[in-house]
């Protein structure tokens, strides 16, 4: 089976990305994993992905100053140089420019922890507490210029129990995000 590579970017503790790396792992799904990239040297998710045998690389953002978009040629051209045809943002906490966004159209994957259109940004399990939701859950979308407004792929909900915290609500969803990140991609590769 050929397997489409990609480039998973982080910038923390990489649980979405263990999720893929443990699905690219098996022989009939239809990625691998050519390359870890952090804006954070301390993302213990490119520790991980190194003890995986996955090529890693940290291209700290705080090294271009305010000049985001010369920070994202530089991720971009690490990415290309990977061979990397698509890109998983999996918790990579950074609003990117359009011109990365442009660069990499239909070919940049997001999961975001709430229902979108609801709570996107920051604090969605606050947020979906504090406006008394019912249900919460994750979803994963196309990369746009609008921050969390690409199309949505795929969604996984999760209700709103009493006595939920904002920890024991992002519990339930991470359940489901590693679920359906790896599902939705494998299903976004097949129908390319």
């Amino acid at each position: 089976m050929k397997k489409t590579p990609i480039a998973v970017l982080i910038s923390g503790r990489g649980s979405n990305m263990i999720a893929l790396m443990e699905a690219c792992s098996q022989p009939d799904f239809p990625a691998e994993i050519v390359l870890v990239l952090s804006n954070r040297p301390d993302a213990a998710g490119l520790e991980t992905a190194k003890q995986a045998g996955i090529p890693t690389l940290c291209i700290d953002h705080k090294n271009f100053g305010k000049d985001r978009e010369t920070h994202e040629r530089a991720v971009d051209e690490a990415v290309r140089a990977s061979g990397a045809e698509l890109i998983c943002l999996a918790g990579y906490m950074r609003v990117l420019t359009p011109w990365l966004v442009q660069q990499w159209a239909n070919r940049m994957l997001n999961i975001h922890p709430s229902l979108l259109p609801a709570f996107p940004g920051l604090h969605t399990h606050e947020a979906a507490l504090k406006a008394g939701a019912k249900e919460h859950g994750c979803t994963i979308h196309l990369v746009t210029d609008g921050v969390d407004e690409g199309p949505i792929l795929a969604q996984a909900r999760v209700p709103v129990l009493e006595g939920d915290t904002a920890d024991t609500l992002a519990a339930r969803v991470l359940e489901q995000e590693h679920k359906l990140y790896p599902a939705t991609l494998k299903h976004f590769i097949e129908t390319l």
